[in-house]
C-alpha cells in the first residue's frame, strides 16, 4: 500500500498558476501509475491527468490539455500538476490517486489522497 498526500493548493487570480505536489509514502512508488482527479462544487468527480510509472506516457482532460502538465519523480516519490492559464472553473478539491496502470477512470486507482483546494477567482 501507498499513502499520498498532496499539498500546493490555495487561491490564485485566473491566468494565474500553481504547482502542486502529492507526496507518497514507502518504496513501492515506482511501481504505480500516477493520476490526477478533481471534484468542483455539486460536480462529480472528473479525470484530469494521468501519467505511466516510468513517466514517459501521459494523458490529459480536453478541458486541461495545453495548460496543465503531469510529472513524477521517483527518487522523491513525488507526482506534480504544474496548472498554468487557470480559469475560474478550475475551482475544485484536487486529489492524486494511485493505480496499476495510467487510467482516466477513477475505479482503476486503488489508493487516493486527502485532497488539496484549488480556488481560482476572476
Amino acid at each position: 500500500q501507498v499513502q499520498l498526500v498532496e499539498s500546493g493548493g490555495g487561491l490564485v487570480q485566473a491566468g494565474g498558476s500553481l504547482r502542486l505536489s502529492c507526496a507518497a509514502s514507502g518504496r513501492t512508488f515506482s511501481i504505480y501509475a500516477m493520476g490526477w482527479f478533481r471534484q468542483g462544487p455539486g460536480k462529480e468527480r472528473e479525470f484530469v491527468a494521468t501519467i505511466s510509472r516510468s513517466g514517459g506516457w501521459t494523458d490529459y482532460a480536453d478541458s486541461v490539455l495545453g495548460r496543465f502538465t503531469i510529472s513524477r519523480d521517483n527518487a522523491k516519490n513525488t507526482v506534480f500538476l504544474q496548472m498554468d492559464s487557470l480559469k475560474p472553473q478550475d475551482t475544485a478539491v484536487y486529489y492524486c490517486a494511485a493505480g496499476r496502470r495510467p487510467s482516466s477512470g477513477p475505479g482503476d486507482y486503488t489508493n487516493w489522497g486527502q485532497g488539496t483546494q484549488v480556488t481560482v477567482f476572476s
